[in-house]
């Protein structure tokens, strides 16, 4: 195994040795199976992105039982949500809670012993939870007196990500369409399932050989694929064809509608095919920072 500071030279070296890459459109929606959880896969040998079970709507411990016990071996695969919360601008995650966990090992830890009872890998009793709550803006104009206003904490990745031309939301907000505080939540307990089993960049070192999962942010691979920001949803496969001749993958034989939880995981696939030899993105700077708190999004700078 690697030290945790040649995680980013280790992989810059060893990046062809990753012979799948996998991207997961995520959903932190209540009930048991979820249209907006999609499965992609590409070879590093070439070949057009594809779905992995298409007409499945997966549930989120399918997911787990995919990630530990189905992948192909040595695959490099992206989950699209946040792996962590905010932790360095307060030094927390919670502040004022006594029971804030000092990592994000901890966090997910935390964040499965309190919702241990709720189905479907879900997070009702975090979202209600009396401290936690304080933390979280909510449906019904409730925000918690530590929410902090605005739109809400951010990690330093995220705020790398604005830089980069995107738009991303704290994982602290509960409201609207594009909120990702579920997600990310509904994501620690998949994370907390195969902590220990399979590494999770950046908090893991990565070894020579084997599978490994990451954040992603799918608006990343829009925007590496010639979309604009606004644009960066694809409801065809003609938009999504065009996106992928932007990356120099093969296209996906297919033509009329898709959902742009499919797309967003096709093109993801295919855009971590093209950048996991990158170096500056396995060692950016302020990863070192943050590496075992909040974690990084892979793909900023």
């Amino acid at each position: 195994m690697l030290s945790a500071s040649r995680t980013g030279t280790a992989c810059a070296l060893h990046a062809g040795r990753f012979a799948h890459f996998a991207a997961i459109d995520w959903s932190g929606a209540k009930g048991a199976r979820h249209k907006g959880i999609a499965v992609a896969i590409c070879d590093a040998s070439g070949g057009a992105p594809r779905l992995e079970h298409a007409d499945r709507r997966w549930s989120r411990d399918e997911i787990v039982a995919w990630l530990l016990n189905e992948m192909p071996a040595d695959t490099l695969v992206g989950l699209d949500l946040g792996v962590s919360l905010p932790f360095v601008d307060t030094g927390a995650f919670f502040p004022e809670w006594s029971e804030s966990p000092a990592n994000a090992h901890g966090l997910w830890a935390l964040v499965e012993r309190i919702c241990a009872d709720d189905p479907h890998l879900g997070v009702s009793s975090l979202v209600d939870h009396a401290e936690a709550s304080r933390h979280y803006r909510r449906h019904g104009g409730r925000e918690g007196d530590c929410f902090g206003g605005g739109g809400g904490r951010l990690r330093v990745s995220e705020k790398a990500q604005r830089v980069q031309g995107c738009n991303p939301y704290s994982n602290f907000n509960l409201v609207g369409a594009a909120q990702v505080g579920k997600s990310s939540l509904t994501g620690m307990r998949v994370l907390h399932r195969i902590n220990g089993r399979v590494p999770i960049w950046p908090f893991d070192a990565v070894p020579a050989t084997g599978s490994v999962v990451l954040e992603i942010y799918t608006t990343i691979a829009a925007l590496a694929a010639s979309r604009s920001k606004g644009a960066s949803k694809m409801h065809s496969f003609e938009a999504l064809n065009d996106a992928l001749d932007a990356l120099g993958s093969p296209r996906v034989k297919s033509s009329g509608r898709i959902d742009d939880h499919r797309s967003d995981a096709l093109l993801t696939a295919a855009w971590l095919r093209t950048a996991a030899h990158l170096s500056e993105l396995w060692s950016p700077d302020g990863l070192d920072d943050v590496r075992y708190t909040e974690g990084w999004t892979f793909g900023v700078r």
